[in-house]
């Protein structure tokens, strides 16, 4: 888990735009971790984390695309069902808001990163964080598939 820059990227929404925006990141090998992309009438709002932020700072002043950047979370995930409900709960209980959230894809069985905008990042942090600590000082034992049915 971790704090991340998000940028939210406003393009004009007509094609190639897309294109051209991803196009100058691989260039400079800006590696997206999530992203996310939005429409309205007027223009398009791509959000999306990179692993390198100074990158993309530089292709977007290139592009002269505007942008915002803001904090957000990131969360380690099992991609499984539910994970991400797990996270929401202890949040909510917590009294933080999530303003939104998505998720990359993650591999069958492997991890996936849960993007979160919260009302309140180091907060957030701390639950998780407690809630990781507790899950692993109880040391769940799982059982297997068949023993579950």
């Amino acid at each position: 888990m971790y704090i991340a820059s998000q940028f939210s990227v406003f393009m004009v929404n007509k094609p190639g735009m897309l294109a051209q925006a991803l196009g100058e990141f691989a260039k400079v090998k800006a590696n997206i971790v999530a992203i996310t992309m939005m429409d309205s009438a007027e223009h398009g709002v791509m959000r999306v984390v990179f692993d390198e932020p100074q990158k993309a700072r530089e292709v977007l002043a290139r592009l002269n695309m505007p942008y915002n950047e803001t904090d957000v979370l990131c969360v380690n995930l099992a991609n499984k069902a539910g994970a991400l409900a797990v996270v929401a709960e202890k949040l909510a209980v917590g009294h933080v808001n999530i303003s939104y959230a998505y998720c990359t894809a993650g591999a069958e069985g492997g991890r996936t990163t849960g993007v979160l905008k919260v009302s309140d990042v180091k907060k957030a942090m701390k639950l998780l964080e407690d809630h990781h600590k507790e899950s692993r000082d109880q040391g769940g034992v799982r059982r297997s598939k068949a023993a579950r049915r």
